[in-house]
Order: C-alpha cells, then structure tokens, then sequence
C-alpha cells in the first residue's frame, strides 16, 4: 500500500513564505513524476507544479518566479517553497506522484489527502 504525507500548510501573509513537504512510503518500486496541485473553493483542481524527474520541473505560469520545487529521490520526498505568496495561491494544496509497485508493472497516480494553505495579512 502506498502512501503519500503532506505537511507544511497554514496560514501565510502576501509576501511571507511557506514551505510544503510530501514523502511517499509503502511497497514502492520507482518513483516518477513528482509535485503539486491545488484547488481553490469553487474551482477545479490545477497543477501547480512538477519535478519531471530528469533535472526539469514545469511550472504554472501564475506561480513562476515565485514557488520552487525540489524532490529527495532517496527519501522520496518532494518539497515546494512558496515564497511572496498572493491570495489567489489560497487553497487546498495535494501532493502527486506517479508509482510503480512492482517491477514490471504499470504505474499509476496517487494522491495525497491535501493541506490547505490560506494567504491573507
């Protein structure tokens, strides 16, 4: 069984940072892609940012400048900075992975259960 934790959200003032941390545990083969989504009330939920696992990560074009991504392959961790945090980063913060369980297998998304992160002064 696969798991993935996330710690970090709360509340942050515009301008302030904040640091988010995931680490996937359980039967795991090989990591792939790593990152984060969020969802803002009454919206859907959006890539925020991805570590591609190959020296790259993709950004939304709203968070580019501002959050940085970074992942630990050995600890299967994967972290997102936020700094100079605007209210419209405000919402519900998932961490994403993409595993294998098992050589020779397919892989498949998994989610973890999400933090929120609330930007007001």
């Amino acid at each position: 069984q696969v798991q993935l934790v996330e710690s970090g959200g709360g509340l942050v003032q515009p301008g302030g940072s904040l640091r988010l941390s995931c680490a996937a545990s359980g039967s795991i083969f090989s990591v792939g892609w790593m990152g984060w989504y969020r969802q803002a009330p009454g919206q859907e939920r959006e890539p925020v940012a991805i570590d591609l696992n190959d020296g790259n990560a993709n950004y939304a074009e709203s968070v580019k400048g501002r959050f940085t991504i970074s992942r630990d392959n050995a600890k299967r961790t994967v972290t997102l900075e936020i700094t100079n945090p605007k209210p419209e980063d405000t919402g519900v913060y998932y961490c994403y992975a993409y595993i294998v369980t098992r050589a020779g297998a397919f892989g498949r998304d998994y989610w973890g259960q999400g933090t929120q992160v609330t930007v007001s002064s």
